[in-house]
């Protein structure tokens, strides 16, 4: 059985692709395809997620084992997560800056003879580009306030330095047999 589907970006509405997959095929194999079609680098992480209707993330797919029962790529058959028509997942592919994909099943269909799968079988629009710097995305950190209390109670962060005069207070770390000596 061949499973359909369709991806898309929400950082440019003209992207689209249309992936088709053998049910025995991995989100491992999933993975590999959407690296290869958009040219990304292999060597950054990246993960899949179960969603919601909402998209709402549940259920993640790891491209190695992170312990403490996670699950990885390599071991999740379409078949056995794919459930449910519409069915959709997040393929997380920047985490730094938590942009993703949005793949959702459409269905499926007759495996067609000489085909390899996976395949890609629409390919239109500009991909994202896999890593952010700047632009757009920094100028969501432009307007975080890390500390607008102004306590007179607290320190300063120069009273929380030693005076130059306080040195001959601290033990002497560099000579351990007056460390010893001091402490008796």
């Amino acid at each position: 059985m061949v499973y359909k589907f369709v991806v898309l970006s929400d950082e440019d509405e003209s992207f689209i692709r249309e992936f088709e997959f053998l049910d025995s095929n991995t989100l491992l194999d999933f993975h590999n395809l959407i690296q290869d079609e958009l040219e990304f680098d292999k060597s950054q992480m990246a993960s899949f997620f179960m969603t919601t209707d909402n998209w709402e993330k549940e259920e993640e797919f790891t491209l190695f084992d992170m312990g403490a029962g996670s699950s990885t790529m390599d071991t999740a058959l379409l078949e056995d997560i794919i459930f449910r028509k519409s069915q959709k997942l997040l393929y997380v592919f920047d985490f730094f800056n938590e942009r993703s994909l949005f793949l959702e099943y459409t269905g499926e269909a007759k495996e067609i003879d000489g085909r390899e799968y996976p395949s890609c079988t629409n390919s239109k629009g500009v991909p994202p580009k896999q890593v952010v710097f700047g632009g757009s995305v920094s100028k969501l950190y432009n307007n975080i306030v890390v500390s607008n209390d102004d306590d007179e109670d607290e320190p300063e962060v120069d009273d929380l330095f030693l005076e130059g005069n306080d040195e001959e207070t601290l033990p002497d770390f560099e000579n351990i047999e007056n460390l010893n000596e001091e402490e008796e």
